[in-house]
């Protein structure tokens, strides 16, 4: 498609979300646009020019450009910056620089308001899963490079805001980071980090990544709990809030510091030998990886996926494979499990395994979080509500068995 082939907004029917009505950016509005020139293939700055600047000018959209220069350079930025000035914040980039936006407005002494600013991805990096999911609940089909550069610049031009989850991360050395998309650890964020050396191979970096960590697949120590969404709906913990009052951000209402034991009504896992865990507030982890094919999570809730030690390397690839359509929950894998949660633990053992948050490398310590419902704004196309989630578990799943060990 031509950008400038006189393009118009496809109409787009209001309903109201889990957190209430949706709303819509004005008309004319003005837009501060944070670019990364180095994402992706470096040519970040060439595809504003050529794709989304003439649809920006077509729709009364006034913008002004600002390149960062180094890591954290947009959080930075952000934090300085006379919110006032703009009607929303738009990031061109991969997931990273999206990151450093949100912990930056989270950082603020003013965050309650400045949290608020409408936010707008514009997919330029190697993942761009934010992107890819807004583009899925868009009703948009699933593409790629210059097609999903271009839908997320259509969705702008469309003005339509919806709420979005945030997640709340603490960690063991008293660090508090918030996630607008994902918390990783082991298999997916080895491949996330490690991969990072084929950057200008764009997303082919996360296949060759995949296949350079199945050669050598790792175990991963450690206990992992969670509360499940079911039983987060209208509850009051009994027990004192985990409030930080020397850090900005919302009381995480759900968490108890990290040395103490989980609550009782939480569910603690078993096996403590795993592959990987996966922490996912969208339907995407990568443009072409479809994760979470169950649908958009309702306020207040996040996808949590695990795969315990046994599983063989020619299924683990199967899965992944299959993840490109979505398909992965039914290649009827014993190992890997399910469930909607709206707060989890996760006490990595020795120190091993790395996180990725948001795609961003975090020292590997004991971490917990929870979902704070419809939080932010995002520039969006979905057009139906968020359903509530319910565990999916395989038919051949037992979740109180562990089956022997596949053959490697």
């Amino acid at each position: 498609m031509d950008p400038a082939a006189g393009w118009r907004p496809a109409p787009l029917r209001l309903v109201f979300a889990a957190g209430g009505p949706w709303s819509l950016l004005p008309r004319p509005c003005r837009v501060l646009v944070l670019l990364n020139p180095r994402g992706g293939k470096g040519k970040a700055l060439q595809l504003f020019r050529s794709h989304v600047q003439p649809l920006l000018a077509q729709a009364d959209v006034s913008f002004t450009l600002m390149l960062t220069e180094r890591r954290n350079h947009a959080r930075e930025l952000v934090q300085s910056e006379e919110l006032g000035r703009w009607d929303a914040l738009v990031v061109m980039s991969g997931d990273g620089v999206m990151h450093e936006v949100v912990n930056g407005l989270m950082a603020r002494p003013d965050w309650e308001t400045a949290i608020r600013k409408p936010l707008c991805s514009l997919p330029a990096g190697s993942g761009n899963a934010l992107a890819a999911s807004l583009n899925h609940y868009a009703g948009y089909k699933q593409v790629t490079n210059e097609d999903l550069l271009t839908n997320c610049t259509q969705l702008l031009c469309g003005r339509l805001l919806a709420p979005m989850n945030l997640l709340s991360l603490q960690m063991a050395s008293g660090l508090r980071v918030f996630s607008v998309l994902s918390l990783a650890w082991g298999f997916i964020a080895d491949v996330d980090i490690e991969s990072e050396k084929f950057r200008r191979l764009g997303e082919m970096r996360f296949t060759v990544g995949t296949i350079l960590r199945l050669a050598t697949l790792r175990i991963y120590r450690g206990r992992l709990a969670y509360l499940p969404a079911e039983r987060a709906v209208s509850k009051v913990p009994a027990f004192p809030a985990l409030d930080r009052q020397d850090q900005p951000g919302p009381v995480d209402t759900q968490l108890v510091p990290l040395g103490e034991p989980v609550p009782p009504h939480w569910t603690v896992v078993p096996e403590q030998d795993f592959v990987l865990v996966l922490a996912l507030l969208h339907s995407h982890l990568g443009s072409e990886m479809f994760a979470a094919p169950m649908g958009h999570c309702a306020a207040g809730t996040m996808h949590l996926f695990y795969v315990r030690a046994g599983v063989s390397r020619a299924m683990l690839l199967r899965l992944f494979l299959a993840m490109e359509k979505g398909r992965h929950m039914d290649c009827g894998c014993p190992y890997l499990q399910y469930v909607p949660v709206a707060a989890f633990r996760l006490e990595p053992k020795d120190g091993k395994g790395m996180f990725a948050v948001d795609g961003e490398l975090v020292v590997s310590e004991a971490v917990q979080g929870q979902v704070h419902p419809n939080y932010f704004q995002m520039v969006s196309g979905r057009v139906e509500p968020p359903a509530p989630l319910e565990p999916q578990p395989l038919p051949s799943q037992k979740p109180q068995q562990t089956p022997p060990p596949e053959p490697l």
